[in-house]
């Protein structure tokens, strides 16, 4: 949640904040401002509830002036509501300083009233504004922002990233992140910061993440990182892999629309450069072999989309690699106090890498001995530096917040864990290995294929069915977790009531639901690879079928069985079990965003949700 830049060079700063906001559109917020120091040695801000667009109306009926350093900020609401009062950036020290702030202030309260016993008033109710006037005080104390910054940082608790300005020091903005994303953006003569790269990646590729509880302090020609005591500290370049291009429409009517365009290429690029010899050899695994040898269970940590990937990977993790895996949502997985060790293997799952949920979990885990693998889309995110490895999707940018094609490149990456582990464990032959591998590389082609000849026919009966008021999707085996990713993204984007379920299940209480009418999605297993499944499955469409429900099965090609039952066929091409899922999901996508456009709804923004949750 909440989108950050900063920025100091040569350059007048309200464009570059502007158009780095922007791309942060897709976090989710409710809010936005801008503040810049003016050439004039003036710190000017604006900021207005609403979307971004409501701020560059007021910018552009009401002109500031510009200036060459500068900080924007959009917000999500947690400390009071989405007001102009509340939006960042908050003011302090008489309006000489400005701060902006992602995450919560816990001891916020504590803090306030404290500054409230001195005298100093506020303006707002956010947690945002005391950090500000607790900042303002300090530096009236120290007469230097960073010195002023180290103090305040060290006394706040909670997650939090915060950037900071003051008018009597142009050219400086000050940064810090605890459990909260920041990125560095190093430029010619100028310097980004941001909470994603996508908030500079317009202007350079060149990037530094900085740690946990570290400082960062930017000026034109300069870049210097500490820790919260004031030691220099290290810091990780890497060069960000995709251009800004990347994360704009391009034509497409949504950015949904587009990323699901790009399923295919997202499996192709978390593939390509991992097999040789028909087998898998992930690069950034080499020199792991004795932990793969030696573990002897692995726990999938994960939330929402993520989690339903982590369960899909489950089955062919533990058929291939013969490890016992549990799936566990992230914001369960502490709680419970787990019974995990030096022989675990936490394998956690995050588009971002910036999941909050999930990088505590990744931290108990650690701190209990276990070793930890993540599986991320995001260069430079706080989940694969807090983890002993990591493999990256290579998915692009994400920017609709209901994830699809994140989604169908995490399956391929657990594949890619499995089939790595499973060589390394000698678990499956070599010809096991090459069968699989060719199913996998064959996977984006038998997307394409999914999407040019079926989008069309989905689109037409999503039209149709607009007015639904309830979905029901059912799946056995590896579509399972299909069927509740395809009820998650009707829920995500078309605010409808959608459910899935594990169809065997029906009978043990779910069949209630059944009535006429009823919209039943089914995903139906290969009659040629799994035979027995594939009769339960087209025995439950009978049981609900003789109820009323109307039938949507999502079936192979050639599978005759299901014809009879069925209201609508969409046909996906032949895969071999575990690849079916790939291809299964994807008209379950179409469909959502068919039957939200329908609805006229923001399918790239829904309601309520933000694509990165940076607070549990």
């Amino acid at each position: 949640m909440c989108g950050i830049v900063g920025y100091v060079g040569p350059r007048e700063s309200q464009a570059i904040l502007l158009s780095g906001l922007a791309r942060l559109e897709y976090r989710g917020y409710d809010s936005a401002g801008i503040a810049v120091i003016d050439g004039d040695g003036g710190l000017d801000m604006r900021k207005r509830a609403g979307k971004l667009q409501v701020l560059r109306d007021d910018l552009a009926a009401h002109p500031m002036p510009d200036g060459t350093t500068g900080i924007g900020h959009t917000r999500w609401a947690t400390h009071g509501g989405p007001t102009d009062a509340n939006a960042h950036p908050h003011l302090a020290d008489e309006d000489r300083l400005a701060v902006i702030h992602n995450g919560i202030i816990e001891n916020f309260a504590d803090l306030k009233a404290e500054l409230l016993s001195e005298g100093f008033t506020f303006r707002s109710e956010t947690d945002t504004e005391v950090a500000a006037v607790l900042l303002g005080r300090e530096y009236q104390a120290s007469g230097d922002l960073v010195d002023a910054f180290r103090t305040v940082v060290a006394r706040l608790e909670g997650a939090f990233t915060l950037l900071a300005m003051h008018r009597d020091q142009p050219g400086l903005v000050v940064g810090a992140r605890r459990n909260s994303p920041l990125v560095i953006g190093l430029g010619d003569g100028e310097n980004f910061l941001g909470s994603d790269v996508a908030a500079f990646v317009e202007h350079t590729r060149h990037a530094l993440a900085i740690g946990q509880d570290e400082i960062v302090s930017i000026r034109p020609g300069s870049v210097e990182v500490t820790d919260f005591t004031g030691a220099a500290v290290e810091v990780e370049p890497f060069e960000v892999v995709w251009d800004a291009s990347a994360a704009e429409k391009g034509g497409w009517p949504s950015f949904m629309a587009k990323e699901v365009s790009e399923e295919p290429d997202a499996v192709a690029n978390t593939v390509r450069g991992r097999i040789r010899d028909n087998a898998v050899t992930i690069p950034e695994l080499d020199g792991l072999d004795e932990l793969f040898v030696g573990i002897r269970r692995i726990v999938v940590i994960a939330c929402g989309t993520a989690a339903y990937a982590g369960m899909t990977g489950k089955y062919a993790i533990e058929q291939w690699t013969r490890i016992p895996v549990d799936v566990e949502l992230s914001h369960e997985f502490r709680y419970r106090d787990p019974v995990i060790g030096e022989d675990t293997l936490v394998v956690s799952i995050s588009q971002s890498g910036e999941t909050m949920d999930t990088l505590m979990a990744v931290k108990y885990a650690r701190e209990r001995g276990a070793k930890t693998l993540s599986i991320c889309n995001t260069q430079g995110a706080t989940i694969p530096r807090e983890s002993d490895a990591v493999i990256y999707t290579h998915a692009g940018p994400e920017v609709a917040v209901a994830s699809t094609k994140a989604f169908v490149a995490q399956i391929t990456a657990l594949y890619l864990l499995a089939l790595h582990v499973a060589r390394v464990r000698e678990s499956l032959s070599p010809t096991e290995q090459a069968l699989h591998v060719r199913e996998l590389e064959s996977v984006p082609e038998k997307i394409a294929r999914v999407l040019g000849e079926e989008q069309k026919h989905i689109n037409q009966f999503s039209h149709w069915m607009a007015d639904t008021q309830s979905v029901l999707f059912l799946g056995r085996h590896v579509g399972y977790p299909i069927a509740l990713e395809g009820a998650l993204k009707l829920k995500e984007i078309s605010y409808i009531h959608a459910e899935g379920f594990a169809a065997g299940e029906l009978k043990h209480g779910p069949i209630a639901l059944i009535e006429p009418g009823q919209p039943v999605f089914v995903i139906v297993p290969s009659p040629r690879e799994s035979a027995e499944l594939h009769k339960k499955v087209v025995s439950n469409i009978q049981e609900i079928r003789a109820r009323g429900a109307r039938i949507i099965a999502v079936a192979e090609e050639g599978d005759a069985a299901v014809l009879p039952f069925a209201d609508e066929v969409l046909r996906i091409p032949l895969a071999g079990p575990f690849f079916e899922p790939l291809l299964a999901v994807v008209p379950l996508h179409i469909f959502a965003m068919g039957l939200a456009t329908a609805k006229g709804l923001d399918v790239d923004q829904p309601r309520n949700l933000a694509k990165s949750v940076t607070v549990e």
